[in-house]
């Protein structure tokens, strides 16, 4: 299975496209602007207790409090509060230069059973990471065990223990992590070691260790002058931590179209794996990036209310405030097999694997009941509880798959730390503002050729070029002797035609050498 990341530079910010075989599987809008991602580590002020909730509302500068329950405080809180007065104190033999533990005594862990009101009090100023970003009405919500996370490992301050995924299984490889860890991690810190570091060697875990040893401490010296509601750490772009989770051998390119961006990732790329700097290539294509690797198409087809099957079969996805649902239609597949039990079964396997896909393509989070169509074989109910457990395999987010009910119904619960992603599908018609009625078809050609008489008659551009919808593109380019043709034996210059599908049907722009969209007025 091959694995490309797309990435496309708007000035809005970037977009983001992970493909495997082609099939886009995860998008994400990176917005150059955007605060509050899960990992920044900022200095609030705890702004009131509740002790109802047994939790705290910490101003971080969103427009409405973070919030911080106390069993995010995480045992080693006191140790963390203690050690940020030292770091502010700016006093360089208690807060320790370099920012290492190496004299610093640790507190003595909270009780579990605590009380918020006995840990933090109002205007009091705590370190605090985003565990989960702002989502609807609510603002970020915040934790006190601090952790940075790196290729192969996980740095936890104020910790001294070495935890080791569970998914690494071999007892020999599991030692040998450990006995490597202990002797390269620094005092004061706990470490989690990652499954993908599995078989890697000293060099490449201790080079993981600087890195993530260094950007402590470059936040903490932040530390030392930041204001209440600073930012301290920042997490990295979501281009590169997609390329620190998931880069590995199956990665066969990183494309993008802006140089800055090329850069940085070739910059990071440069210090996780040397060995891959290969594979990031700068796009210098004449079409758009998204539209060159049929992502746009793709788009507009993946996030509607209805999801076409290949066989047939649809899925409608409504999404209300409490809960996602999903339910599974045959469509004309129906026909096809001999009997309804079979149709259902391959149906739903169907639906479920595109069900997967949909989960991390949108990023839904929270409670996701889906209906399939109901199969009265226990054992083809079994298998389709399976396949779900296996095509939900590569998902990144922590989620649980509940068994077919009795209804047919199946429930999955799936991590949300960020909104979900929704991107309109349906676009407003531009010549008629959604009114339901447009001038004639033929007058949309009619249209750009009189633009294209006054831009090469009359403004005498050297070089045009037309981006325009699919079928505007076809009108224009189809017979022996197309319009485009008689353009060229008119002004003797010809007119390059670009197909946008980002494009409304009747939606066209002008462009000159440069370039730069040519205003009609």
């Amino acid at each position: 299975m091959s694995n490309e990341l797309v990435i496309n530079a708007t000035p809005e910010g970037g977009r983001i496209a992970l493909l495997q075989d082609r099939n886009l599987v995860e998008f994400h809008h990176d917005e150059g602007n955007h605060q509050f991602s899960v990992g920044d580590m900022y200095l609030g002020t705890v702004r009131r207790i509740v002790p109802g909730m047994n939790a705290a509302f910490i101003d971080i500068g969103y427009e409405k409090d973070a919030f911080l329950h106390y069993l995010d405080l995480g045992p080693n809180v006191s140790s963390l509060i203690k050690y940020t007065k030292q770091v502010r104190s700016n006093n360089p033999k208690n807060a320790q230069q370099d920012y290492k533990f190496t004299n610093f005594q640790l507190e003595k862990p909270i009780d579990k059973l605590g009380k918020m009101g006995d840990v933090l009090k109002p205007n009091q100023l705590v370190l605090v990471q985003v565990v989960k970003e702002p989502i609807s009405t609510k603002g970020p919500r915040l934790s006190c065990q601090l952790s940075l996370a790196g290729r192969y490992l996980v740095l936890v301050p104020f910790d001294e223990r070495v935890l080791i995924s569970r998914k690494i299984t071999n007892k020999t490889e599991r030692r040998r992590l450990q006995r490597l860890i202990d002797s390269i991690k620094p005092e004061g810190f706990g470490v989690i070691v990652r499954t993908v570091a599995e078989g890697k060697d000293v060099a490449e875990l201790d080079r993981d260790m600087s890195t993530l040893s260094d950007k402590w401490r470059g936040g903490m010296a932040n530390l030392s002058s930041a204001k209440p509601r600073d930012k301290v750490i920042g997490e990295i772009s979501k281009a590169t931590s997609m390329l620190r989770d998931l880069l590995n051998e199956s990665f066969d390119s990183i494309t993008v179209d802006d140089a800055s961006t090329f850069d940085t990732i070739k910059e990071y790329i440069h210090k996780i794996a040397p060995d891959k700097e290969r594979i990031v290539k700068m796009y210098n294509g004449r079409g758009k990036i998204f539209e060159t690797f049929g992502i746009e198409r793709q788009l507009k087809l993946l996030f509607g209310k209805t999801v076409s099957l290949p066989s047939g079969g649809y899925l409608v996805i409504e999404h209300t405030e409490a809960l996602h649902v999903v339910d599974v239609n045959s469509g004309n597949k129906s026909s096809s097999e001999n009997d309804q039990e079979t149709t259902a079964l391959k149906v739903n396997l169907e639906a479920g694997a595109e069900v997967a896909r949909q989960l991390q393509l949108r990023d839904m989070g929270g409670i996701i009941v889906i209906d399939f169509i109901d199969m009265r074989k226990l054992e083809n109910r079994r298998a389709l509880y399976e396949h779900m457990k296996k095509v939900m395999h590569t998902d990144r987010s922590k989620f649980t798959i509940l068994p077919l009910s009795k209804f047919g119904l199946m429930q999955i619960t799936r991590q949300r730390v960020r909104p979900e992603l929704n991107i309109a599908t349906r676009e407003i018609c531009p010549s008629c503002n959604g009114t339901g009625k447009i001038s004639a078809s033929i007058g949309v050609a009619e249209a750009i050729t009189h633009k294209l008489d006054y831009i090469l008659g009359k403004q005498n551009e050297k070089k045009v070029t037309i981006a325009l919808h699919p079928y505007l593109y076809a009108f224009f380019t189809a017979g022996f002797i197309s319009m485009r043709m008689k353009w060229f034996f008119k002004y003797y210059k010809w007119v390059t035609l670009v197909e946008d599908s980002s494009l409304a049907l009747t939606q066209h722009h002008f462009y000159n050498a440069n370039g730069e969209e040519i205003e009609m007025g």
